[in-house]
């Protein structure tokens, strides 16, 4: 099984990828197009050459490498992919082979958690939109992080449910300090993620936003809700 996982960034897509590698029969590749999209777009991203270095900067080469033979020749291959990768030039009918999962976050944690590490992010390097474009084109189940921060083992075991995959607690433990699968860009974002062990407790209270911040989630809310009715439910939510 090919899994697509289909995220915008400082959305749990980190974790969900260790709890796929943690199983141990599936193979795990960390945002393939991102040299592609920094290459396309000029962005000034953080760690922008060496991400540049890691990847080939040519789409259709990785979309060849990730329809051809799964790392190790593991029976399964989790894609973790950002959704704002995915330009209007970069074709998506190499998608309709995948397993196609959306994995979604409220806009207020998301840009609380971007602006940290990279200030003002702009609609477009959030993915919300092109997000739902792609499920609208490409249909798959939608899983919140809040669901899953909240019961891990309810929510991994409803989402392996829905793709037929079998489910194993293996996928809510991993070892510190990182995988070798991680990408170039690992040292800006992952510092909280290699300390971990497994995912995070419960979600508290939403971040206070002000300002630009505050009017951008705003926006941003009904794509979010159009998701969120759509995201896999367990008795907890």
């Amino acid at each position: 099984m090919r899994i697509a996982m289909w995220s915008g960034p400082r959305n749990l897509s980190t974790a969900m990828m260790y709890a796929f590698r943690a199983r141990g029969d599936c193979a795990v590749t960390d945002e393939p197009f991102y040299a592609a999209y920094l290459a396309e777009t000029g962005l000034d991203h953080p760690m922008r050459d060496a991400v540049i270095a890691s990847q080939p900067t040519d789409a259709a080469e990785v979309i060849s490498a990730l329809t051809g033979p799964a790392p190790g020749e593991r029976p399964h291959w989790y894609q973790k992919h950002m959704t704002q990768h995915m330009l209007p030039v970069i074709p998506t009918n190499w998608m309709e082979d995948m397993v196609n999962v959306y994995l979604i976050r409220h806009p207020a944690r998301v840009i609380a958690s971007y602006s940290a590490r990279r200030e003002r992010p702009s609609r477009a390097d959030l993915g919300f939109d092109r997000q739902l474009e792609l499920l609208g084109k490409h249909p798959g189940p939608v899983i919140d992080s809040h669901d899953i921060r909240q019961d891990p083992a309810a929510a991994l075991g409803r989402l392996c449910a829905e793709i037929g995959l079998d489910y194993t607690p293996a996928m809510l433990h991993w070892p510190a300090g990182g995988c070798p699968e991680d990408g170039a860009w690992a040292a800006h974002w992952y510092g909280a993620i290699h300390a971990s062990t497994g995912f995070a407790g419960a979600e508290g209270p939403l971040p206070e936003l002000t300002g630009k911040a505050a009017a951008l989630a705003a926006d941003l809310m009904p794509v979010y809700g159009a998701m969120r009715s759509k995201a896999l439910r367990t008795p907890q939510n």
